[in-house]
């Protein structure tokens, strides 16, 4: 990291990932009164998108965004939204290891600089559990009609 960092505003400490999400179905036990059966559809479409997300541990801040694809273009786009949320501040990402991460084609923004963690240590960083959260919690038991977002997301669930 540069000992010169040009600018006035704070620094924030912000943790980056991204998570693959598709249409693939995770079926599990629910409870339901007797006699009623819960239903449940399966859905093994390989179909994916990817969330990128960086969180500041300090105060909670969360940067996110859905993007078709993990890249070097696409993770650019990111750190671009990032840098233009926040503008008066310094930003010091930490990021693993991802070769998209190391992209040729990546160019930090003036208020940005990027921290790898060191190789094998995903428990470093906050956001995995995030993604553990929200698999555990939110997309079990569930099928969608699509992976778009702009289109009518159906919670196939049976609420009995």
């Amino acid at each position: 990291m540069d000992r010169t960092w040009p600018g006035q505003g704070p620094i924030r400490l912000m943790f980056q990932d991204e998570a693959r999400f598709g249409r693939i179905s995770d079926t599990r036990r629910c409870w339901c009164p007797k006699p009623v059966r819960p239903l449940c559809q399966a859905m093994v479409t390989q179909e994916y998108t990817y969330a990128y997300a960086a969180v500041s541990v300090t105060d909670g801040v969360l940067d996110s965004l859905i993007l078709p694809h993990v890249n070097g273009a696409c993770m650019q786009m990111f750190l671009d939204e990032v840098c233009a949320r926040h503008p008066d501040e310094r930003i010091v990402m930490v990021i693993d290891g991802a070769g998209w991460h190391r992209s040729a084609s990546i160019r930090p923004a003036h208020n940005l600089r990027l921290l790898s963690l060191p190789p094998y240590s995903p428990e470093l960083n906050p956001v995995e559990h995030l993604w553990d959260d929200l698999r555990e919690k939110s997309f079990h038991n569930r099928a969608f009609e699509s992976i778009e977002p702009t289109a009518r997301q159906e919670d196939r669930r049976e609420h009995v």
